[in-house]
């Protein structure tokens, strides 16, 4: 393994581009989820139907799903991550809209989501916060809600280890929370299931590459901060072989009132294990 000051050295020149991980492969590995997001997404496509992805990062998982609807539509919050999405969604005939979402846990909710009441049939969400009375207000009657999400106590023992709270103070982002919310709006809520997964940094140097890529996880992170931290745990990655954190997941799937929802509900919680 390279040295320490090689590692972090490395990791201030690393760039990311949409949510492409791959230059991180065998660096930074997660298990996946017991359920496939991307399979329940594909069940519910009608070509003739409506489609907004929300937060759709680099567009990597919208442009895999085929046939599209014939109006498909995609919002990226994140600056850098807009161009790249145009660059791969648009020759598909999706429209990209740059906007920005607030986080779920505050309240009251603010932010709003740039279409018409009652003009999208299917809202997916993956990893991007959500105003359930907005995606509420955009989705006709029937309309379906499908997210998968990140709680906040992900990678917990990371910021432990860099001697950082989380969640903050007063602040819970989890599958009971998600469903509340979705349910004050309007919502009836059919399927939610979490999961714990394992996830694992082979040095230092993916640690800050993540930590740059996700700056929600620590905020105001930077390494001159962090500095004697970083060096600890690089010690103990080499003592013990890598970093094991726990990644939080949790999937929800609603529907706006008007019509039965198409297949049977399930609810699962899946621990971390082996």
């Amino acid at each position: 393994m390279k040295s320490f000051d090689e590692l972090i050295s490395e990791s201030l020149t690393w760039r990311l581009e949409g949510w492409d991980f791959s230059s991180l492969k065998e660096r930074w590995t997660e298990s996946l989820p017991p359920w496939d997001y991307r399979e329940i997404v594909s069940g519910q496509l009608s070509t003739e139907g409506s489609l907004l992805d929300l937060g759709t990062g680099g567009g990597e998982l919208l442009s895999s799903l085929r046939p599209l609807p014939r109006r498909t539509y995609a919002t990226e919050g994140y600056p850098p991550n807009v161009p790249v999405a145009k660059r791969r969604l648009e020759p598909l005939g999706v429209e990209v809209i740059q906007t920005y979402g607030e986080d779920n846990s505050r309240v009251p909710q603010r932010g709003s989501i740039p279409f018409r009441n009652e003009s999208i049939g299917l809202v997916i969400d993956r990893h991007e916060s959500f105003v359930a009375s907005e995606v509420f207000r955009v989705l006709k009657p029937s309309g379906k809600f499908v997210t998968q999400q990140v709680g906040s106590s992900n990678y917990r023992e990371l910021n432990e280890a860099l001697g950082e709270e989380e969640p903050p103070s007063g602040v819970r982002w989890d599958l009971n929370e998600a469903a509340r919310q979705l349910q004050e709006a309007g919502f009836r809520i059919v399927d939610k299931r979490e999961a714990l997964l394992k996830g694992w940094f082979a040095d230092v140097g993916a640690v800050v590459c993540y930590l740059r890529a996700i700056p929600w996880q620590i905020a105001g992170f930077a390494v001159e901060g962090a500095y004697e931290e970083l060096r600890e745990l690089d010690k103990s990655i080499r003592q013990h072989g890598g970093f094991q954190v726990t990644a939080t997941r949790f999937l929800v799937q609603a529907v706006k009132p008007g019509a039965p929802w198409p297949h049977v509900a399930s609810s699962q919680t899946q621990s971390l294990s082996g």
